[in-house]
């Protein structure tokens, strides 16, 4: 299967694409040059194909080619609301995956595929946790973008509010993290949850604001400050 696949993202590459990709990722790996639509397409096919165990294990040797579309495509055959049986396999795999992200693109797409398992199971936090004294940024990074669907609920039920301000107190320790794409998942983080809850977020910028970086701040209240 591996090869097949493989042989299928080779077929859809652009050597042009792949070189504008390699120069703006500044990651140094193969890039084939294909687009978010045509990885999306293909993981779609593959993944109607597969059961959950031949998924997990098709996702696993992807990742280990280290290919920029195999490792997109590796997190995108895990994103999906319901994987059956969750029983570990997948989110095992994908929190594995933290020391190999060395871009936001693969990092963000393996983290958009952990926040899944995380909603269907909220005791796998206690692991992300960890995550935020990591020594690497792009882990301390995945705790922020793992956990953006506890900004997105209308109707948070107790334990969701609990999460939200756990991860609010995540994202006040990272504050003195000057690291860019640390800051920008704060203020993203934020963002996202001022549509939803803006009395935590003004609360958290009056505590924490002016310690942010001010773009990340800026970030953080872009929404409210239009209304």
């Amino acid at each position: 299967m591996i090869e097949r696949c493989i042989d299928q993202l080779v077929m859809l590459g652009d050597p042009a694409r792949a070189q504008d990709m390699r120069r703006y990722h500044k990651a140094d790996r193969f890039y084939l040059g294909l687009s978010n639509p045509q990885i999306n397409d293909l993981t779609q096919s593959w993944r109607s194909e597969l059961d959950a165990p031949a998924r997990v294990a098709l996702a696993d040797a992807l990742w280990k080619t280290d290919v920029y579309e195999a490792r997109l495509a590796a997190a995108k055959l895990l994103t999906q609301a319901r994987i059956r049986p969750d029983d570990g396999p997948a989110w095992d795999l994908i929190a594995s995956w933290t020391p190999d992200f060395d871009s936001w693109a693969i990092a963000d797409h393996a983290a958009m595929a952990g926040q899944k398992r995380l909603v269907a199971d909220p005791s796998r936090l206690d692991q992300v946790e960890k995550w935020v004294a990591s020594d690497h940024m792009w882990t301390r990074r995945a705790a922020m973008v793992s956990t953006l669907p506890w900004t997105k609920q209308n109707h948070p039920k107790p334990e969701d509010l609990i999460i939200r301000d756990r991860v609010l107190g995540w994202a006040a320790t990272l504050v003195p993290d000057r690291n860019w794409f640390i800051q920008k998942a704060i203020g993203w983080w934020l963002r996202e949850l001022s549509k939803h809850d803006p009395d935590r977020t003004r609360a958290f910028i009056a505590d924490y604001g002016p310690r942010m970086k001010p773009f990340a701040a800026k970030e953080a209240m872009r929404l409210l400050n239009k209304s």
